[in-house]
């Protein structure tokens, strides 16, 4: 953090006040730390600001004091409906975001918390780092990296967006130790090609289109998450679209370790999608060199003392269906998985259609028996 006390917002003029339009005192800051590669500090308040572009190696920084519930800290609140996102990093190579609170307020169509979209990769690892921050009630995607090259994602909360919590198109990426909740796609999703990203003690929940999303993606590890009531828990598949597919369905997408993983609820019965895997734990299809082991899978219901949250019901609304969907795998080992009461209907659905080396077997676990009053 900078001693520079021309970088601090307030000292510059920002009212933070909730109702005065900041941009422009931001905006000059952002631009002014390019100078020297320096960082702005943002003190605690709510900060009314349309989008902000920030600028390579250069930081903002603020208070992380927000809760689960409510906002607090260093707030930076959209007010404009027809921006593409709040904070711009697109071409800001080695670009820091840290301890803000970014409401969205639900403005507009599409709108991002925060945004790399680049027209191709370039010649330079992007290199952001985003850590504590909250990132909630976006029209888009909470975080959306597209075409990015090396990141890291950390210690955050992206929750109640109406796209993904975090959204990835590109490689070598990092996700630790972050919330990605209540979202109306995914957790994590793939947007594109993409590979080489670690996922790792996250606590992933109520999120529609699934915890993790991953289509046409390679060289993953998946471990050490709790996934909790989303649908399905884990999605590792290949699209019959996919230009590196060889047959029907298996192409070179895979070669992951999906391990460790508690995995509880999936498959709300009011998100599931016609035509889709969507009541299960974990789905594999087309994928290969891929490894499930040691997941805990547990089919569940809605909380009950959870009244007034978002999605609670009290209907009956048990899930998932299926443990495991599998179809048209290579070389993939699922294996050691626990499934105690762990769904519906059945443990392993094997729809086969698999090349060699595909070994599923040591599943131990029982369907679920419901309750007698």
């Amino acid at each position: 953090m900078t001693n520079d006390s021309n970088l601090n917002v307030k000292h510059a003029g920002a009212r933070g006040d909730g109702t005065t339009d900041d941009t422009a005192v931001f905006q000059k800051l952002l631009d002014l730390a390019a100078e020297s590669q320096a960082t702005v500090e943002v003190p605690p308040g709510t900060y009314c600001v349309g989008r902000l572009k920030m600028h390579s190696h250069t930081g903002i920084t603020g208070s992380p004091a927000y809760a689960w519930k409510g906002n607090g800290g260093s707030t930076l609140q959209l007010i404009d409906p027809s921006a593409t996102s709040l904070l711009d990093l697109t071409l800001a190579i080695g670009a820091r975001v840290s301890g803000l609170c970014l409401d969205g307020q639900d403005l507009g169509e599409g709108v991002h918390g925060i945004l790399v979209d680049k027209p191709d990769y370039g010649t330079t690892e992007d290199s952001p780092l985003i850590e504590g921050c909250k990132v909630s009630r976006f029209s888009g995607d909470g975080v959306r990296l597209s075409r990015i090259w090396c990141f890291r994602v950390r210690g955050n909360m992206f929750s109640e967006n109406k796209g993904h919590g975090l959204s990835v198109r590109g490689w070598d990426g990092f996700v630790l130790d972050n919330w990605l909740s209540l979202n109306g796609g995914a957790g994590y999703a793939s947007i594109g090609e993409n590979n080489a990203v670690t996922i790792t003690g996250n606590r992933i929940e109520w999120n529609q289109l699934g915890g993790l999303r991953v289509l046409n993606g390679s060289h993953y590890n998946i471990t050490g998450n709790y996934i909790d009531r989303s649908g399905p828990g884990i999605l590792f598949a290949a699209t019959p679209d996919n230009p590196v597919v060889t047959n029907r369905i298996v192409g070179r997408v895979g070669y992951t370790s999906i391990t460790g993983n508690m995995i509880y609820r999936s498959g709300r019965p009011i998100w599931n999608r016609p035509g889709e895997d969507c009541s299960a734990h974990i789905v594999l299809i087309g994928s290969r060199g891929v490894t499930v082991t040691g997941n805990t899978m547990v089919a569940g219901i809605d909380d009950e003392n959870n009244e007034g949250s978002t999605g609670f019901s009290r209907e009956e609304n048990w899930s998932p269906e299926y443990g495991v969907v599998a179809e048209g795998l290579r070389n993939v080992v699922i294996k050691d998985n626990v499934m105690d009461s762990g769904a519906l209907k059945e443990l392993i659905l094997d729809r086969g259609g698999h090349s060699p080396g595909v070994l599923i077997k040591d599943n131990p676990g029982e369907l679920f028996q419901k309750p007698t009053p």
